[in-house]
């Protein structure tokens, strides 16, 4: 039996849906995933008794961090290979938003060198990278997701810290990434 939780619960999640979203993506480099992750928090604090949650943001950020960990270590042991892995989302944008060019742009420049790099890190490490150094979660919290101390959070952190750090700077898109976002740019290319 599914419960419908209080206008103040929906209204204090969708206050934090952006946040989770931001963080889920930041974990896993997919948008879609991102969403799929949200959409499973908010399932789970509907089933979940609101009265027992003490602090709404902090139980949201673990649920999203646990689910993210766990699509990570399953990503792990059941890699998917496909038609356009390689590629990042697609993302239709509604006017008012960046343009396609200006979104490819920014995420070669930024977003993508990211995803390359935190894909050398193993889920652990990725999720103690990202919710520390992006979001400043205590380690004693991210320790607490991960099911350990918050010392060896702290070191798992440092771990990845030193392999983000000691990443070839120039291991940024590769070539075949450049003819995507050339094709992409010249759509005459396409044809």
């Amino acid at each position: 039996m599914t419960t419908h939780p209080s206008d103040l619960v929906t209204e204090a999640f969708e206050a934090q849906r952006d946040r989770l979203r931001a963080l889920a993506y930041r974990v896993l480099g997919s948008h879609a995933d991102a969403e799929d992750v949200v959409q499973e928090a908010w399932m789970r604090l509907v089933r979940h008794d609101e009265a027992t949650i003490g602090n709404l943001a902090g139980w949201l950020t673990t649920v999203v961090g646990r689910i993210s960990l766990d699509l990570l270590r399953s990503r792990q042991a059941h890699p998917e290979t496909g038609y356009g892995h390689e590629f990042t989302d697609l993302v239709v944008t509604p006017a008012g938003e960046p343009t396609p060019d200006e979104q490819v742009a920014l995420a070669d420049s930024v977003g993508f060198a990211l995803l390359v790099v935190l894909d050398t890190l193993n889920p652990s490490e990725r999720l103690a990278f990202v919710l520390h150094d992006m979001f400043a979660i205590p380690f004693q919290e991210i320790g607490h997701i991960l099911g350990k101390s918050a010392d060896a959070t702290k070191m798992i952190a440092s771990r990845a810290r030193r392999k983000v750090q000691a990443t070839d700077r120039s291991a940024g898109p590769g070539r075949e990434h450049q003819e995507v976002v050339q094709a992409f740019r010249c759509p005459d290319v396409l044809r």
